[in-house]
């Protein structure tokens, strides 16, 4: 089926040009709709520029979305795609929490009751651990995310929770990320946190494994609560990661 998109959310101007809107793209599943992934790109600290569907940001969070929706959809996930209104986070106004908020009601009116999976990439990252105590969301995957000792952990209480960041990133740091997981270890339903020896923040190096580990932990997650055997959406995932009760973090 066709992507659809919804853009209805209000403009709202935060400097200079046009204001810009929040524009979600739609796969829907073959049949009837079961769950539904959420996926939420990266950006900056500050900026209120407009997100453009060729900025980088978004564009590298397309192969995640193909992976589910080519294993997923045939059993019944949705995959939603979030493009913000700005590239920036912007201090306390977090933007991309609110328009992660703004996606989430759309999910909830659209498929009231459904599991929903959260998949992000940096700042995305961070907005999907911040956005993840909407009632719907079952589990959340944060990719080489933006944390720090205040980001809260209280959203993940009883979510299934995978956090991957390699070795070599520069623009944000593992060693919070660690320190983030271990903190909200035991407040989550269940947390595997994934170091990747040698991998950056963009996820260039290493991407089959960096796709592998996040589509596999979403499907996983959505089989299970469906009651669905995915073939060929979570092989190999359970060899990559240990048996639960395991120590943080896993290398690989």
């Amino acid at each position: 089926m066709a992507i659809r998109r919804i853009d209805d959310r209000e403009a709202e101007p935060a400097g200079p040009g046009a204001a810009p809107k929040a524009v979600l793209s739609i796969a829907p599943a073959a049949g009837e709709t079961r769950g539904v992934a959420l996926v939420l790109h990266g950006g900056r600290s500050e900026s209120y520029a407009s997100v453009r569907a060729r900025h980088l940001s978004p564009a590298r969070m397309l192969p995640f979305a193909r992976t589910l929706r080519a294993k997923g959809g045939p059993h019944g996930l949705a995959v939603w795609t979030l493009r913000n209104r700005y590239r920036g986070w912007n201090g306390k106004d977090m933007s991309p929490v609110q328009d992660a908020r703004w996606a989430l009601s759309h999910i909830a009116r659209e498929h009231p009751g459904l599991p929903v999976y959260l998949l992000g990439h940096s700042m995305g990252g961070l907005t999907a651990l911040c956005v993840a105590d909407d009632p719907q969301v079952e589990a959340v995957v944060a990719l080489a995310p933006w944390l720090n000792h205040k980001t809260p952990i209280e959203p993940l209480a009883g979510r299934r929770v995978l956090i991957v960041h390699g070795t070599d990133d520069r623009w944000t740091s593992p060693a919070n990320s660690l320190a983030y997981a271990r903190r909200a270890d035991g407040i989550a339903g269940s947390m595997d946190y994934v170091s990747l020896k040698g991998a950056g923040h963009f996820m260039i190096r290493r991407i089959g494994l960096w796709n592998s580990l996040a589509t596999g932990f979403l499907l996983d997650a959505f089989g299970t609560d469906v009651g669905a055997a995915l073939p060929g959406g979570t092989e190999g995932l359970h060899g990559l990661l240990p048996a639960a009760g395991a120590g943080l973090p896993v290398v690989l």
